[in-house]
């Protein structure tokens, strides 16, 4: 219930970021929600409605991507933010266009990084991004920043490069203001310490895109049997994980230590 309503509140900041300081100046956002204000200035159709709708194959690939949990707060963040960009209205705050790029840039990014930051995502291309970290070694921010390149380019050509350098420059700052807030593309080494070894494998296999090593042990003072489970996650992925470990074993000992480098396969290999 908490992370719903934080994730609402994250999308009231995105939408507010949107219609108070970029859409009135024809400042694109990026993502799909930079394309639907796009559509929305051009076109009599509402930019809540389209972001909505652009959302929904990209919910469908989160769902199969990154969990069911990560889906239902996308779809709850794409819901409430088409509401907000319905309901808020498209006025300025600010005359000066240089301003409502860098302010509408940076409290639209902090909003989509509070969003991350508790399982969520703001859909569009953000599903993308996250799908893309979990198995490299890029941040979020600067994927989307990348990847948002083609939005700088169709606000040239549809309205004036001027417009097209505020919207990089917007697009930039909603990048950095991300990675401020989400940091989950940080890798950290997860050791488990448990007597539930199988199922809690067995889990970890079916719901984490990682691989996972398994090894023998026994405590030193019990001399119980354990298992010794270790894995290399994003942290993005920690809370999911220790949710897996305490449902099959409240005793479990974890240990979470950060990484430097990885050289060889980060991502589980599947087929």
């Amino acid at each position: 219930m908490l992370k719903n309503l934080i994730v609402i509140v994250g999308s009231f900041v995105i939408a507010f970021a949107f219609n108070a300081f970029l859409v009135p100046h024809g400042i694109l956002s990026s993502g799909i929600s930079g394309i639907a204000i796009l559509l929305g200035i051009i076109t009599p159709f509402d930019t809540g409605i389209l972001n909505f709708i652009m959302n929904v194959p990209l919910l469908i690939l989160g769902y199969y991507k990154l969990g069911k949990e990560i889906t239902l707060n996308t779809l709850v963040c794409v819901l409430s933010l088409s509401v907000f960009l319905y309901i808020i209205p498209a006025e300025s705050i600010s005359d000066n266009i240089l301003l409502s790029a860098i302010f509408g840039g940076a409290i639209g990014g902090l909003g989509i990084g509070l969003i991350m930051k508790y399982s969520g995502t703001s859909g569009g291309m953000d599903i993308i991004a996250i799908i893309i970290s979990r198995s490299s070694n890029f941040s979020v921010g600067l994927l989307l920043t990348g990847m948002n390149s083609v939005i700088v380019l169709i606000s040239g050509a549809v309205f004036n490069w001027e417009i097209a350098l505020y919207t990089l420059l917007s697009i930039y700052l909603t990048g950095k203001a991300i990675d401020t807030l989400y940091t989950n593309h940080e890798k950290l080494t997860m050791q488990i310490i448990t007597t539930a070894g199988e199922p809690i494998r067995q889990e970890l296999l079916g719901s984490i895109y990682r691989g996972v090593t398994v090894t023998e042990g026994f405590g030193g003072y019990t001399l119980e049997k354990k298992h010794v489970i270790m894995m290399v996650v994003t942290r993005y992925e920690t809370m999911q994980i220790k949710q897996i470990v305490r449902k099959h074993d409240e005793h479990a000992f974890i240990n979470i230590t950060e990484t430097i480098e990885v050289d060889g396969n980060f991502a589980r290999n599947i087929h």
